[in-house]
């Protein structure tokens, strides 16, 4: 399917891979998590009328309220709030057609949404998630919550966000790979617009964050749905475990949330100041520094653990430090007022305003930093109160966003008088939200009961949480008159805008330019490449690893994301049942399961099976499928102009990839010093069965090795005769993994007998599945080497291939003496 519907048909919204609608997509369905989020808010907050609660939620209700909000907010609300303007604005304001990879683009969406909805789905089966969008251990497994934990609803909710994880993992790949490659002719890094720089960080912090996210919710997901011991007992460490990987992604977090929304306070501080950004290049510094350092400060949310003083002490200064980069760009946009002509905008209102609140959100963070305060406040509501300063300050340079590209995005200009009412209720309702809760700091997160000298404080919060809730609706009811009944917007509505997306028409045209961007001459031109001298020689030059010209048809329809993403839902669905399975399968082996898991139910598993063949079709499909994106052909490529656009793609996904593993690994590393390492022996018996998959792993490198250069020769027969060689050791590596398994369940050893036969299996079957997945990659490579003559004049597919499979292989030489020698 190449062909794009009309935008006024169904079809044409779930078929479309174009980033502009894509980013519409983002967008909307965002709004609409927002809207969910906020109305389960307004349910906790009545409630909260009253110390000890209004008798509006029992308990539990209560718990799943709060937890789901959370969660909502934070993973299905603001972060792709924020990725839907990159979406839509990024590829316009570095002169790309669209992302590097257009059908990945629509397969994160559709991973997005239907994620999204298996969480709003966790709500009726039975009780979903309900301890704490945070999921500390070992509050996240049965020992602790009998009779809720464990049920399909909690499941669905940590399926749902694997999920969601897997969703960022292809966008963070997709963005670094088109901003690395994609640029217009003449723009360096230096030179890319604040909110793309923005955009290109928040995206290196998701790839590695996201990744020990991912890994985390793996080892979570094997307790729950196959009752491993990772996070069952307090006695092994499992908390400190859980705390380390989950901060080390969350802390990151905070600041893959805001800055998007600081990328939005630059470029509209620049359009209604009149001027560019005061300090520019430190400002770009500055947020280097702090995406770097925000992989340093995870430990200061874990003060009250055991962690010994001289390391809290050492966490504290990073803490402190991480704020001083942030105190530059403060004074950076302040002193851009001072020297430029303010313009009071709707837009510059909402991001002034957000601003004001991050700074109050900042400093009232500083005393969280310190130990000896943290010991105070923590686990009070100064921390609800500081980490909504700073979150939702991020939401209010969203919405400044929101009515800054409206008109670009629409075609249509809003009141300003709508637009300035929607935010000064929203600033009222904000601090009348969140401010009362500083004063009622000693009230106890996640529970309803307080004293009673704070319940004048709540009221003032419900009361500020609804008025908050008005002004959202206010904003909703601007921006629907507008597209109804506004006046066209001319394309550029912004007297001082300073990025590219608003050289082009508003909205812009389908494949945004209709000549090539260029800052080759020091400022924007557009080239028409078929009319210049010499043009199409020197983009032959230019485009290096790709046939395709930029002359070439651009696909811009694929109905297969679409597919997989089905696919997905549906097999999560199902496996989000199948835990009473495994609790009769142990039970029946002499485990004792605690808890309540339910009772088996066929529909899960057969749920299971479909999704699976859903997934299996369409991948095939979208493998099958014809898809030309073409490559540009003139773009600035630092730092990676000798390497291929899909090749460091490719790189990209193996770095996360390592994360992931070295999240898995170090867990095991980190438990079996928490229990003394030479308490634990190698679960394997014999090292010899591990020394003969080692062999044989690193045979079938030669062999990828080999069919490589059998493809740079045209040789068909040596081709085939070298994947299928590389496929049957794979094969033989599966047969003597389940060989060694069959041995240890023959003794009565499983994945959940013990805490050191847990990380066997789990670590070494993640390593299985990445075999599988490299044999079906494998399989269908070979299916089309003969059906179509594939890879004999573009040998790249075989290279990329390649890649993968020795990165598995080098996992297993390092996972070799960890499991079987040490």
């Amino acid at each position: 399917m190449s062909e794009l519907p009309p935008r006024t048909t169904i079809k044409r919204w779930l078929v479309t891979t174009n980033h502009k609608d894509v980013g519409i997509l983002y967008l909307g369905t965002a709004l609409f998590f927002l809207v969910a989020g906020g109305v389960l808010a307004l349910l906790f907050r009545a409630h909260l009328w009253e110390a000890g609660g209004t008798g509006l939620l029992e308990n539990t209700e209560y718990n799943q309220a709060v937890s789901i909000h959370g969660l909502l907010m934070v993973f299905w609300f603001i972060s792709p709030f924020g990725f839907g303007f990159a979406n839509y604005l990024v590829p316009l304001q570095i002169g790309a057609k669209d992302l590097a990879f257009p059908r990945l683009n629509a397969l994160s969406y559709w991973f997005f949404l239907f994620s999204g909805i298996l969480v709003l789905l966790s709500f009726f089966q039975g009780t979903t998630w309900a301890n704490g969008w945070y999921m500390y251990a070992p509050l996240n497994v049965p020992i602790y919550n009998p009779g809720y934990t464990l049920t399909m609803g909690g499941n669905a909710t940590i399926l749902a966000l694997t999920l969601f994880v897997m969703s960022v993992t292809l966008g963070s790949v997709n963005f670094l790979t088109t901003i690395h490659r994609c640029r217009a002719e003449g723009m360096g890094l230096w030179n890319m617009p604040l909110f793309t720089w923005a955009t290109l960080l928040t995206v290196w912090m998701m790839l590695f964050a996201f990744a020990a996210l991912l890994a985390a919710l793996i080892l979570m997901l094997t307790d729950r749905l196959l009752l491993t011991q990772y996070f069952s007992s307090t006695g092994q460490g499992s908390s400190l475990l859980w705390g380390h990987i989950f901060w080390f992604f969350g802390h990151p977090e905070v600041y893959i949330v805001f800055f998007p929304a600081l990328g939005i306070i630059f470029e509209t501080f620049q359009t209604f100041c009149g001027r560019r950004l005061v300090g520019r290049k430190w400002v770009i510094i500055a947020m280097v520094l702090v995406a770097v350092q925000s992989f340093l400060v995870w430990m200061h949310h874990m003060f009250l653990t055991t962690i010994n003083l001289p390391i809290k002490t050492l966490f504290m200064a990073t803490t402190i430090g991480i704020s001083l980069p942030f105190d530059l760009m403060v004074f950076a946009l302040i002193y851009t007022m001072v020297k430029g002509r303010v313009r009071f905008t709707t837009p510059f209102l909402f991001n002034l305003g957000a601003l004001l609140l991050f700074i109050l959100g900042g400093i009232t963070g500083v005393f969280l930093g310190a130990v000896v305060l943290d010991y105070e406040f923590r686990g009070t509501y100064w921390v609800v109160a500081h980490f909504h300063y700073v979150m939702v300050a991020g939401v209010t340079a969203l919405f400044g966003g929101l009515y800054y590209w409206w008109p670009k995005i629409t075609g249509k200009m809003y009141s300003e008088r709508l637009g300035k009412l929607s935010f000064a209720v929203y600033f009222v309702g904000f601090n009348l939200l969140y401010f009362p809760m500083f004063l009622a700091w000693e009230t106890p997160r996640r529970v309803f009961h307080y004293g009673e000298s704070a319940q004048i404080y709540h009221q003032l919060a419900t009361v500020g949480a609804f008025v908050l809730g008005t002004s959202v609706l206010l904003v909703f009811i601007t921006l629907a008159k507008s597209a109804i009944s506004g006046p066209d917007a001319p394309d550029n509505p912004w007297q001082f805008s300073r990025t590219a997306e608003w050289a082009t028409t508003s909205p812009p045209p389908l494949e945004n330019w209709p000549d090539r961007p260029s800052y080759a001459s020091g400022t924007l031109e557009f080239v028409d490449d078929a009319t210049a001298a010499d043009g199409g020689t020197a983009a032959q030059e230019r485009v290096g690893d790709t046939e395709s010209l930029e002359g070439d048809h651009e696909d811009h329809a694929s109905i297969w994301p679409f597919g997989i993403g089905i696919g997905m839902f549906v097999t999560f669905l199902g496996l989000s049942g199948i835990t009473p399975y495994v609790a009769e399968f142990a039970t029946a082996r002499g485990a004792d399961v605690q808890g309540s898991v339910g009772s088996p139910t066929i529909f899960y598993p057969v749920l299971s099976v479909i999704g699976v063949l859903i997934l299996g079709a369409t991948l095939f499909e979208y493998g099958r499928e014809r898809f030309n994106a073409p490559e540009m052909a003139i773009a600035e490529r630092w730092p990676f102009e000798g390497v291929g656009t899909t090749k460091t793609g490719v790189w990209f996904f193996l770095a996360s990839d390592v994360v992931v593993f070295g999240a898995v690994i170090g867990a095991y590393v980190f438990m079996r010093l928490h229990t003394g390492w030479g308490e634990i022996e190698p679960v394997p018996p014999s090292e010899v069965v591990g020394l003969v998959n080692t062999y044989v792993l690193l045979t079938s490198s030669f062999t990828v090795v080999l069919a490589l250069m059998m493809a740079e020769r045209e040789n068909k027969r040596g081709l085939l005769g070298a994947m299928g060689a590389t496929v049957l050791l794979g094969i033989t590596f599966l047969a003597v993994k389940g060989y060694e398994w069959g041995q240890e369940f023959a003794h009565d050893i499983y994945w959940f007998t013990e805490l050191q036969y847990s990380m066997y299996f789990v670590t070494t079957g993640l390593h299985a599945l990445h075999v599988i997945l490299g044999l079906l990659i494998a399989g269908f490579m070979i299916y089309r080497i003969v059906s179509v003559d594939a890879y004999l004049t573009d040998d790249r597919p075989v290279e990329y291939f390649g890649l993968y499979w020795h990165f598995v292989d080098i996992v297993w030489v390092i996972l070799f003496p960890l499991f079987y020698l040490m």
